[in-house]
């Protein structure tokens, strides 16, 4: 038994769930949310819970069990509170606006690069970081917020792919908490 697929997911009071055989829909507060899974996995509601449950032990089956049951959680969590990456802008000179709806970053191209939100996705700038010296000095945070955990995680990666962080410096776009290992340069290497 898959021990993410046999837990419940407790569905909050302002949530509604409708399940349709194998087409889940979920609303709450935040937006709306829907799926079609395998045929092979049951999913049912009792209450406030809702369990999944797999028709056999197949291979394939199995793996979509567990598979299943997160995609559920993360479709309640989305409608009702939401999900959010946080990228940090880095280097001298580095810094990121908000345009209307739009994201527009200034990290060392002739030319300030202008970011569209997808449908379901909004953008927030925190500019209040404490000031350091150094190359890798950061400016700004950015916020990625959305219902769909991928469609979130997916933007903020393609935002990062923008800029990623350079090994000698530190300076560019990273995850909020990500590790850049430096690397030393030329005068750093040992005979």
């Amino acid at each position: 038994m898959s021990r993410i697929g046999k837990m419940p997911v407790v569905v909050p009071a302002k949530v509604d769930v409708k399940i349709d055989g194998s087409f889940v829909s979920v609303k709450g507060p935040k937006g709306e949310l829907s799926a079609t899974f395998s045929p092979d996995i049951d999913i049912k509601q009792e209450g406030n819970t809702i369990t999944v449950t797999r028709s056999s032990d197949a291979k394939t089956i199995r793996a979509l069990h567990g598979t299943t049951r997160a995609l559920l959680q993360n479709m309640v969590t989305g409608v009702s509170e939401g999900f959010k990456r946080v990228i940090e802008v880095r280097g001298v000179g580095y810094r990121a606006e908000m345009s209307g709806n739009n994201l527009v970053l200034h990290v060392g191209y002739s030319h300030p690069i202008t970011v569209e939100p997808p449908a379901g996705i909004s953008f927030e700038i925190d500019s209040k970081v404490p000031r350091a010296s150094g190359s890798d000095a950061l400016s700004c945070y950015v916020h990625v917020n959305g219902i769909d955990k991928q469609s979130v995680g997916q933007v903020a990666s393609d935002i990062r792919g923008i800029r990623p962080p350079n090994v000698y410096k530190g300076k560019g776009l990273r995850y909020q908490g990500e590790y850049v290992r430096i690397l030393p340069g030329k005068s750093g290497k040992t005979a």
